[in-house]
């Protein structure tokens, strides 16, 4: 029996068996069994080294295995075809039902309270300036006129990664480091939001909470006054908290202001009729706020002789809780989803 018939007997069963196979797997066996190393075509091929005339059993070999891939690959394509119109017909869509509703996220209450306040200080004309969440002992306290040992440091001795370096108790920092920034020379008129970190941890204070501080300087020939101050944190409260807001200044105490005030607004619960929120009292501490101190000054490179000034701050989860009546600053941090659902609405003025 010469090559080709050997070839040709070989082709014959292959296609009776082919003609048999029903899946992929079946297929996948069939081709295992003809082209592996213990099929009939392996073993055909072996016979080269016996055969007369090499060229033509390579011809003869080479055009076997051409037939019996194609026809593998054929009904390979095939099968896959079936398949995949078998998946697309079950997993097929129809367009007509109604689509699931898709839950939408809603900005944070607390950066709703951050970009409303930033809006209304660029309108009057700040500058809002970032800085670290890291600082130096040298811009958290000494910078601010609070030297080593001074008692007001007590309740700020918080969260030091080092002797000297700490998570920012407060962004008073930024107001330094902006007063250097611009040597003495420039007149300031800046906000600064931002994180800040102190030991606390109840129902009106968290360990982590975000703070506004706001900074004006200029030469004292433009006269900028307890006044302009006054002006700044009324527009301020009235377009957070209502048109109706008053405020009312306290003294008080704060190493990097003199003359230094405590600021109340109107009680939001009670439209300053007292309740049990504001102790009967009518009003609610908010806001420091007082006269740049000379030291401040003259330690961050201006002349308290040629330059005056005005700083307040806030916290600005406590207004976020008085503008939207939270009672409690921890709901603000816990990531709960049936509270901040509430917030996917924009506020109506």
């Amino acid at each position: 029996m010469d090559i080709k018939q050997q070839a040709a007997i070989i082709k014959e069963e292959f296609e009776n068996k082919i003609n048999e196979v029903k899946s992929l797997k079946e297929l996948n066996d069939l081709k295992i069994g003809y082209l592996g190393k213990k099929g009939p075509i392996f073993e055909f091929s072996s016979m080269i080294k016996d055969a007369p005339d090499k060229k033509e059993f390579g011809i003869v070999m080479n055009d076997l295995k051409n037939s019996v891939n194609t026809k593998i690959e054929e009904l390979k394509s095939k099968f896959e075809q079936e398949e995949l119109d078998k998946k697309l017909q079950s997993e097929k869509i129809d367009l007509t039902f109604p689509s699931t509703k898709i839950k939408k996220g809603s900005i944070h209450p607390l950066n709703r309270t951050i970009e409303e306040i930033e809006d209304i200080f660029i309108s009057m004309g700040y500058e809002v300036v970032d800085g670290p969440e890291l600082e130096t002992d040298e811009f958290c306290f000494e910078r601010l006129n609070l030297p080593e040992g001074h008692p007001a440091r007590d309740m700020q001795d918080s969260f030091y990664i080092s002797e000297k370096d700490l998570l920012r108790t407060q962004t008073s920092a930024v107001q330094a480091r902006t007063m250097l920034k611009y040597e003495g020379k420039k007149p300031i008129r800046m906000i600064c939001v931002g994180k800040t970190y102190r030991r606390e941890d109840d129902a009106t204070h968290s360990h982590q909470f975000n703070q506004v501080e706001g900074l004006v300087i200029d030469k004292k020939e433009n006269n900028v006054s307890l006044s302009d101050l006054k002006g700044t944190l009324e527009v301020f409260m009235k377009r957070m908290l209502g048109e109706n807001t008053n405020l009312r200044f306290r003294p008080s105490y704060f190493p990097f202001t003199e003359p230094s005030y405590e600021v109340d607004v109107t009680c939001f619960k009670c439209k300053g009729k007292g309740c049990n929120l504001c102790k009967d009292t009518g009003w609610i501490e908010l806001l420091g706020s007082g006269i740049v101190h000379p030291n401040v000054l003259k330690m961050n490179g201006y002349d308290p002789e040629e330059y005056s000034g005005f700083a307040f701050g806030t916290g600005i989860d406590r207004l976020a809780m008085f503008k939207y009546g939270i009672t409690d600053m921890r709901y603000l941090y816990q990531n709960d989803i049936r509270f901040l659902k509430q917030f996917d609405r924009r506020d109506i003025d």
